[in-house]
């Protein structure tokens, strides 16, 4: 799924090439995306240009010249493409044209995304109920966000809820960075493991902005290019383990992450 990192770069792909272009026509090619009627959506964007691109975690929201704004979400397998002077790419399910005859297109292989009409980044925020950004977070607030919290770290920081933008991939990567387990309880870590794990937190994000999230670019530090189960770890002579924390698949190392007793 795509995560933080991942939106960064749908953000700047959208601003780079559909900006301050009036959108002539919304072709919806599958409407299961849309959490509101397609007539809705045309309403609210056909006539009116996209301004600009804002990450909120895992969401994409899109400010126009309207008093609406779109916000997308990618589910597992989504993107957005820009094209001209061809058929729609596969998978496209919503399809916005410009007066310049060229498209941006929705993409959701396996229709697990979403599309919603909203009034603003702040009301969205709240009406679905997300917590605060990963990357826009101070140490202060990230601290905060930890102190009441008793579930294990790994359900912690890809709960939507508490922080935006975290999913299994790079939470596991944090916290192998930063020598955590990932069944730990929150409320178990040290305030000097906290502070090491929002430091973390920021560098394994902003890795993956400046790597693209490609894993083969990551360094060869990294569990990302190590994640299967069986692999050598790459920091010591054990092995890559996989168990299921929250519901989730987790990766980690059993040797660099003791779990506390």
């Amino acid at each position: 799924m795509p995560e933080l990192p991942e939106i960064s770069l749908f953000k700047d792909y959208l601003n780079a090439t559909s900006l301050n272009k009036k959108i002539t026509a919304i072709e919806f090619l599958h409407t299961g995306s849309l959490q509101s009627p397609k007539e809705e959506f045309i309403k609210a964007f056909k006539g009116k240009k996209f301004k600009n691109g804002i990450r909120l975690g895992k969401y994409l929201l899109i400010e126009t010249t309207g008093d609406k704004a779109l916000v997308m979400h990618f589910g597992m397998t989504g993107k957005i493409e820009y094209y001209k002077n061809q058929d729609p790419p596969k998978y496209s399910r919503v399809v916005f044209s410009f007066e310049d005859n060229d498209h941006l297109a929705y993409l959701s292989q396996r229709k697990l995304g979403k599309l919603f009409i909203a009034e603003g980044l702040e009301d969205f925020r709240e009406s679905q109920e997300l917590g605060k950004d990963a990357l826009e977070l101070t140490e202060k607030e990230f601290l905060e966000l930890l102190e009441d919290k008793t579930g294990s770290i790994k359900g912690v920081l890809t709960d939507q809820h508490v922080l935006a933008g975290i999913g299994n991939l790079y939470s596991d990567e944090m916290l192998y960075q930063s020598k955590i387990h990932p069944k730990t309880k929150t409320n178990a870590i040290s305030e000097k493991d906290k502070k090491q794990l929002f430091k973390q937190m920021k560098k394994v994000l902003e890795k993956a902005i400046e790597k693209e999230g490609v894993r083969e670019d990551f360094p060869n530090s990294y569990l990302i290019k190590h994640r299967k189960g069986g692999k050598d770890c790459p920091a010591c002579k054990g092995k890559i383990k996989q168990i299921k924390v929250s519901g989730r698949s987790t990766y980690f190392c059993p040797s660099c992450q003791k779990e506390e007793k």
